[in-house]
This record gives structure tokens, C-alpha cells and sequence, in this order.
């Protein structure tokens, strides 16, 4: 008769997890609320040291009369926010940048959307369209200034060049204060408008397919599909659009600053080129600081005020 040696088991209190094997390493871990933070803290520390950072000695220059000429600091007060919310220039700079606003956004949201609704629909060229469409976008802004500033040249532009053939005399395009701002708008348009037409086509494409063809038996045409269906659906992703392109918009300066230099007369002058021309080229750093953050202000009211227009008709 042999005896049993094996040890029995070890007894585990009901409802409790049981106990590893000996010899072996539990490899369980018990959760930790500081593992996320490993992640972020480089993002973090870069937001911190090159944004958050700046942004607050930023705000106190606007309390001084610091100045890139060097020389003694002194604290003068509210004396650089008075001059701001004063002066003539910062609102003309600020009427064109709206005005420019006025232009642009509008345009793209709905060019971007008609772009869309074509890729969607033509099947066989959708590729080409798709590329056409979304090529400008990936141009840098100085290789787009110099491509519309050859064909907005008075004498050897494409435009001037092929409305002469029909004995029209083309216009200043970029050199007259009348059509200067419309000018930066239409290049403006041709280079950005392919982010916008590639979210309106993505929010597109997702929209069940089994929609339409319910519709299509009811007897609904294409029209109707596309103002009964499409368009309510993509209410959400016009918002953003519209949204992202008004903040886009109001913070335009690259082109502008290439093609016209703020001119003709300042006509085209943005509040961006105005606080630079404040800080770097007048070398007012605590002015140009004041005016950067009023306009800061007036860049996150207008983007919540039309936030909460888009919510209000989607609700």
C-alpha cells in the first residue's frame, strides 16, 4: 500500500482570485492612474516650455514698455491696451481682416461642398477629381504666391494676357485697392478649399448607401437625395468646416503678406501683419503683445458664437 505525498491544493476564500503556482511570478499588475501621464509628459513638457510659457510672459510684456531695441523696462500700466483698443489703424486692419473673412469663408465652405458632391458622383473620374481637387492644398504658400503672382501680372499674367486676346484690358489685379482683396481670396481659395472638400467627401462617402436607394424607389431625384439626405447629414461636418476655416481665416497672414505686403494704401493690411509690423518692424514688443491678445479674445468669442449657431439649427 503506497501513501499519497502530493500536498493538497491550497484552500482560496470564496469570491478571491486564485493564488499563483509556486515557483511561478504573478504576472498580474495592479492598475495605476500614473501610467497615462508617462505618455503625455513629454507632450506636456513641449506645451508647457514653447506654449504655455510664452503665452504668460507674453501677457506681462503687455504691462511694459518692452521694446526690441533693448534698453530699460519700466511697467506703464494699461497704457499699451489703451492704445490699442485707440487706435485707427489696428481697427482698419481689423474691418479688412473681416472683410477677407466675409469673402473666404463662405466660398469654401460651399466650393468645397460642391467639389465633394461631384467626386461622389462621377465614379470613373473620382481618382482624378480626388487629386485635382486636393493637390493645391499640399503646395507651400510660397510656391502658391509665386504661381497667382505670375498670372495676376498686369503685363505678362495669364489673366491679363488671355483677356487682351478678346480686346479687354485686364485690371491691377494685385495693385489696386478694388480688386486686391478679392484677388488674395480667389488664390486663397484654390490653395486651402481641398482640406474642406476632403472632410466634406469622407462625411459623404460614410453615409449608408441603403438611404439612397430607399429614396431612389420612392421616386426622389438626385436633387432631392442630395437636399433631403446629404445635406442634413452632413450638418456636423459643415459646422466644423465652417468653424476651423472662420479661425483660418481670421488668422490669415502668409499669402497676403506675399503677394500685396498689407498694400495697396494698407488695403489689404490684416490685423496679423499689423501686430507684426507693431513688434518687429516699429520693435514695440509690449504693444504688439496687448494686440495680440485682444485679438485673441475676439478670435474665441466669434468661434463660440458660431459654435453655438451651428448647434442651435442642428438641434
Amino acid at each position: 500500500m503506497t501513501q499519497n505525498t502530493q500536498a493538497p491544493a491550497p484552500r482560496t476564500a470564496p469570491g478571491s482570485a486564485p493564488a499563483a503556482p509556486r515557483g511561478l511570478v504573478d504576472v498580474r499588475r495592479r492598475p495605476s492612474s500614473w501610467t497615462g501621464l508617462w505618455f503625455v509628459l513629454p507632450f506636456l513638457a513641449f506645451y508647457a516650455v514653447f506654449l504655455l510659457w510664452p503665452a504668460i510672459v507674453g501677457f506681462g510684456y503687455t504691462f511694459t514698455d518692452r521694446s526690441l531695441a533693448g534698453g530699460d523696462v519700466s511697467f506703464i500700466g494699461l497704457d499699451n491696451w489703451s492704445e490699442t483698443l485707440t487706435d485707427s489703424d489696428m481697427y482698419d486692419s481689423l474691418w479688412n481682416t473681416l472683410w477677407f473673412t466675409v469673402l473666404s469663408v463662405p466660398l469654401m465652405v460651399v466650393l468645397a461642398l460642391g467639389m465633394a458632391l461631384l467626386t461622389d458622383h462621377a465614379r470613373r473620374l473620382g481618382w482624378f477629381l480626388r487629386l485635382s481637387f486636393f493637390a493645391p492644398f499640399v503646395l507651400p504658400v510660397t510656391v502658391m504666391t509665386l504661381i497667382w503672382g505670375w498670372m495676376y501680372n498686369p503685363s505678362l499674367g495669364l489673366f491679363n494676357g488671355t483677356l487682351s486676346r478678346f480686346g479687354i484690358e485686364g485690371p491691377e489685379w494685385l495693385f489696386s485697392e478694388d480688386t486686391a482683396m478679392f484677388s488674395v481670396v480667389a488664390a486663397t481659395a484654390w490653395w486651402q478649399v481641398g482640406f474642406n472638400y476632403l472632410l466634406y467627401l469622407a462625411a459623404m462617402q460614410s453615409i449608408p448607401k441603403d438611404v439612397y436607394e430607399a429614396a431612389a424607389i420612392d421616386g426622389a431625384g438626385v436633387w432631392q437625395r442630395i437636399g433631403r439626405i446629404t445635406l442634413p447629414m452632413l450638418a456636423r461636418t459643415t459646422a466644423l468646416i465652417a468653424v476651423l476655416q472662420l479661425i483660418g481665416s481670421l488668422r490669415v497672414f502668409e499669402q497676403i503678406y506675399l503677394m500685396t505686403m498689407g498694400g495697396p494704401n494698407f488695403a489689404t493690411r490684416t490685423v496679423i501683419q499689423y501686430i507684426y509690423d507693431s513688434g518687429f518692424v516699429g520693435l514695440r514688443i509690449g504693444l504688439a503683445s496687448s494686440m495680440a491678445y485682444v485679438f485673441m479674445v475676439l478670435i474665441i468669442a466669434a468661434s463660440i458664437a458660431q459654435f453655438r449657431l451651428f448647434s442651435r439649427k442642428e438641434g
